[in-house]
């Protein structure tokens, strides 16, 4: 039983658990940034060229007292759009260069002195005198 409480305990406080659980909260953040530009900036526009920011309650098929409401479909479109616009730009093809950089042999650029080696020529420079 211990055996098994471990394994859990591994598998929900691991390193890949934790990291798809910040990557879900970004992702719905992102989302949440998308949604307010297609509804704040792009939808006005919209308004702009069409008469109404807003393709929901313009665009209805009406069918026997039933309400086809295809303008919502497409403003959610739109929205679907953006977020998989700004997805690919801003996650798929920085992801895509850095793994043709790896591929290449091209090493991430080193990342300067540790603290070990700061505080050693502090100590050899008090040391000289």
């Amino acid at each position: 039983m211990k055996k098994l409480i471990k394994e859990f305990k591994d598998f929900a406080f691991g390193g890949t658990l934790v990291e798809v659980a910040v990557a879900l909260v970004m992702a719905l953040a992102l989302v949440a940034l998308i949604g307010g530009l297609v509804d704040h900036v792009l939808m006005p526009i919209v308004g702009i060229i069409f008469g109404k920011p807003s393709f929901d309650s313009a665009l209805v098929l009406t069918i026997n007292d039933s309400n086809i409401r295809f303008g919502s479909f497409l403003t959610e479109l739109v929205t679907f759009a953006g977020i998989a616009l700004a997805v690919y730009f801003f996650v798929v093809k920085p992801y895509k260069a850095y793994q043709a950089r790896v591929a290449a042999g091209e090493e991430e650029p080193a990342a300067g002195p540790t603290e070990l080696d700061l505080l050693t020529e502090i100590r050899d420079s008090l040391a000289k005198g």
